[in-house]
C-alpha cells in the first residue's frame, strides 16, 4: 500500500500558524481533493477540528497521540492512503510513507507549526515529478518517493 503524505507548507516550512488555525491560505485544494478523493485519509485530532467542510468520498481516520501508527495502518484496505496532518502525526507516520507530495506556497509565517516536528531520522527522498497547481503564482506539487534505510 502507498502510504503519501500531503502537504500545503509555506516556504518557511509551516502548515499552519498555530494548532487550531483553519487554513484558507492553501491555493492546492482543487488538487488535494482530486487525489485524495476515494482514498482513506489520516489526520490528528487537531487537523479534524480545523476542517472547514467534510471530507466527502474519503474516509477519515483519525488518530490520537496514543494511537500506534502501524496498527492504524494494518486496518486499512486499500492500495493507497493519505496522510494530511498536522505536524505531530506527520512525523509519527514518517517510518511508513511511500511518498511525500508537498506544494510550498509563497508565504512566510516565522512561526507556527512545522511539517515534521521532532523528526530524529528523516528518510531520503527522490524526486519523482513537478505538478502545476498555480503556475501563475508559482505554486506546483512537488512529489517524492521516500526510501528508508
Amino acid at each position: 500500500m502507498d502510504v503519501i503524505a500531503i502537504a500545503a507548507v509555506t516556504l518557511d516550512g509551516y502548515i499552519a500558524r498555530s494548532s487550531r488555525e483553519v487554513v484558507t491560505w492553501s491555493r492546492d485544494l482543487a488538487l488535494f481533493k482530486e487525489q485524495t478523493l476515494g482514498s482513506p485519509v489520516i489526520m490528528g485530532s487537531n487537523t479534524f477540528a480545523t476542517l472547514a467542510t467534510e471530507l466527502e468520498g474519503r474516509t477519515c481516520i483519525v488518530v490520537h497521540r496514543t494511537d500506534d501508527p502501524e496498527n492504524i495502518l494494518q486496518q486499512v484496505h486499500a492500495p493507497r492512503c493519505f496522510v494530511i496532518g498536522g505536524g505531530r502525526t506527520y512525523t509519527r507516520f514518517v517510518p511508513f510513507l511511500t511518498h511525500l507530495y508537498l506544494t510550498p506556497h509563497p508565504l512566510l509565517f516565522g512561526k507556527g507549526i512545522p511539517l515534521f516536528p521532532g523528526l530524529e531520522h528523516p528518510p531520503e527522498l527522490s524526486f519523482l515529478r513537478l505538478i502545476p497547481v498555480h503556475p501563475e503564482t508559482g505554486i506546483f506539487q512537488y512529489q517524492f518517493r521516500v526510501h528508508h534505510p
